[in-house]
């Protein structure tokens, strides 16, 4: 069994910062990638940013130059920081990892909550 445990989320101003933390843990040979989504009430899941075991990045146009995704692979960890945000940054934020074991399978996280206030 996996578990991806997140913290981090909250409320900030216009123009804050925050930090979201996942950690991966349980039974699993390693993690392939590692991400964030995110979703708005009324809007569909949408990617935030992902990282690949091999430290590439792939980040959704609308956070590019504000958001920066890193990883801890001796902790199988993901960070988020978040700079710059705006109101329409507001989202729940969803943890994602492809964890190899005797097959590959992906998780999630159960959910931030990141609110900016205007």
């Amino acid at each position: 069994q996996v578990q991806l445990v997140e913290s981090g989320g909250g409320l900030v101003h216009t123009g804050g910062s925050l930090r979201l933390s996942c950690a991966a843990s349980g039974s699993f040979f390693s993690v392939a990638s590692m991400g964030w989504y995110r979703q708005a009430p009324g809007n569909q899941r949408e990617l935030v940013a992902t990282s690949t075991s091999g430290a590439s990045t792939n980040y959704a146009d609308s956070v590019k130059g504000r958001f920066t995704i890193s990883r801890d692979n001796a902790k199988n960890t993901v960070y988020l920081q978040m700079n710059s945000l705006k109101p329409e940054d507001t989202a729940v934020y969803y943890c994602y990892a492809r964890v190899v074991s005797t097959t590959i399978l992906a998780y999630w996280g159960q959910g931030t909550q990141v609110t900016v206030s205007s």
